[in-house]
């Protein structure tokens, strides 16, 4: 029996990591992929063609950055439930409006004009009952330590010369976020529980956690349907 058998995940599921930058999202997606017999959907950093003229200047860059990852991920999502599911996705759709573009617009990196256009298109596309939502979504969590230490690891330099007050702002921001969103079910994991780059062993307690949520809200769901 494989690991996706033995915690009861259904090959069709689509599983989304969340957090802020840092937090550890494509080893979580790797490792989860690898365990599962599922494919990654990663997000598109190093191709974006925006994202390192952003660093250098916010405002004249925040809103044209958004709208590329609105579109990259919207793609994306679609591409995934096209497949048939059994996908890990790093970081979701979800955080582009809630966390970034709101950022942007209330720190004055973003006009008003941008940021409802921004709004509106996101509402368009993904707050209807046609988009696709993920079976689940995994946020990582962990204090502002562990995170710039993270990102210190990682190296990028354009992330190593951005202020920490940027980086204190975004984690907060995601803290309130999450405590507010309910487009579909969270599981939320402290990044000090599990060290998946020096003990493989510890995806099992993940995988459980996985499959009992996933397992429970499909059984409401079709509880729901059944009414």
């Amino acid at each position: 029996m494989n690991l996706r058998e033995k915690y009861n995940i259904p090959n069709d599921s689509v599983i989304t990591i969340a957090g802020t930058v840092g937090v550890g999202k494509s080893t979580m997606t790797k490792a989860l992929a690898e365990a599962l017999g599922f494919k990654t959907s990663y997000e598109k950093v190093d191709t974006n063609p925006y994202l390192e003229s952003f660093y250098k200047d916010f405002e004249r860059w925040s809103f044209h950055l958004q709208i590329y990852f609105l579109a990259e991920r919207f793609k994306e999502q679609k591409k995934i439930f096209e497949y048939g599911g059994g996908f890990v996705q790093d970081r979701s759709i979800y955080e582009d409006t809630g966390i970034f573009a709101k950022m942007h617009y209330e720190n004055g990196n973003m006009s008003k004009t941008d940021y409802e256009t921004y709004s509106n298109l996101f509402e368009a596309m993904v707050m209807t009952p046609y988009f696709p939502h993920p079976d689940l979504l995994i946020y990582l969590e962990g204090s502002l330590d562990d995170v710039l230490e993270r990102v210190k690891v990682r190296g990028r330099e354009m992330e190593k010369q951005t202020p920490i007050s940027y980086w204190e702002e975004m984690h907060q921001r995601y803290e309130n976020w999450i405590n507010n969103f309910n487009s579909c079910p969270i599981l939320r994991l402290n990044i000090s529980d599990y060290d998946l780059v020096t003990n493989e062993n510890s995806i099992e307690p993940i995988l459980e956690k996985i499959g009992h949520f996933i397992q429970q809200t499909r059984g409401n769901r079709s509880r729901l349907l059944a009414k």
